[in-house]
């Protein structure tokens, strides 16, 4: 339900919504401090590889600098459980958490477009607003990629350079829930990203209630993309879904081996 009365036109709660989502104006301060805080949640956001782990002290560091926020707030409750885990114990929990599992996954227009060409539409214009803006990205990840997506918005800045991230606020709304439902330290990373964001709509919330029960748009044939796997859902880029198994017309065959999803 809107906060404003039924009785203002239409224009005018329209133009009042609008005023109310438009990025806050901040000091030079604030905005070097909010660059930093997505750059921090970029870095923790990737796999922790052996420099990542390695630099786990200057990350904690950068997190105790930071400005008393509620995005360093949450940012420090997650370094410190990341300062204290074994390094293999990072890996799985990673690939468990965001390869594994179909809400959590980091590719961001798959949950506003699925398995659909509007998909491959909106990854290139990701990737012309980067080229725009005279940033070139790499190679190494899709331009949707969460962390890459975390970088420009450092980069670029509050208003152009977040616009992404405003934009596909329902998909972070679904992994930060489905990080919080597994119970996973990387629900604090999340919720210091949403924190820097408008706060969710009643359609925001009810676009993310649809997507928990049917997953995003989908028009390929014959995939079955929301079916059984792991804990249910749907599936993110990447992740290997095995095809249902034939129905057995004798004894089931001996396994001799068993197929994992990539990492």
């Amino acid at each position: 339900m809107s906060p404003l009365p039924a009785t203002i036109p239409a224009l005018v709660r329209a133009r009042v919504r609008a005023a109310v989502r438009r990025p806050a104006r901040h000091t030079p301060e604030e905005t070097a401090d909010r660059a930093l805080t997505l750059r921090l949640v970029s870095l923790l956001l990737q796999y922790p590889d052996a420099e990542l782990t390695a630099a786990r002290p200057e990350l904690a560091a950068a997190v105790e600098a930071l400005a008393a926020t509620p995005a360093a707030a949450h940012l420090a409750r997650f370094t410190g459980w990341f300062a204290v885990q074994d390094a293999e114990a990072l890996e799985r929990h990673y690939v468990e958490t965001f390869d594994l599992r179909r809400r959590s996954g980091l590719y961001l227009t798959y949950y506003l477009h699925g398995d659909t060409r509007r998909r491959g539409m909106a990854l290139l214009t990701l990737s012309r607003r980067y080229q725009a803006l005279g940033w070139d990205m790499g190679g190494g990840e899709l331009p949707d990629h969460l962390p890459v997506v975390l970088e420009f918005a450092a980069l670029a800045g509050p208003g152009p350079g977040e616009a992404p991230l405003r934009r596909h606020r329902r998909g972070l709304e679904l992994i930060h829930r489905a990080l919080t439902d597994a119970g996973s330290p990387y629900r604090h990373v999340l919720a210091a990203l949403l924190t820097l964001l408008p706060p969710p709509t009643e359609a925001d919330r009810a676009a993310v209630a649809r997507l928990v029960a049917e997953g995003p748009p989908d028009e390929e044939v014959g995939l079955g993309p929301y079916g059984p796997y792991g804990e249910g859902g749907f599936a993110p880029p990447n992740t290997f879904v095995p095809p249902a198994p034939a129905a057995p017309t004798q004894a089931p065959p001996a396994v001799t081996s068993r197929t994992e999803g990539p990492r």
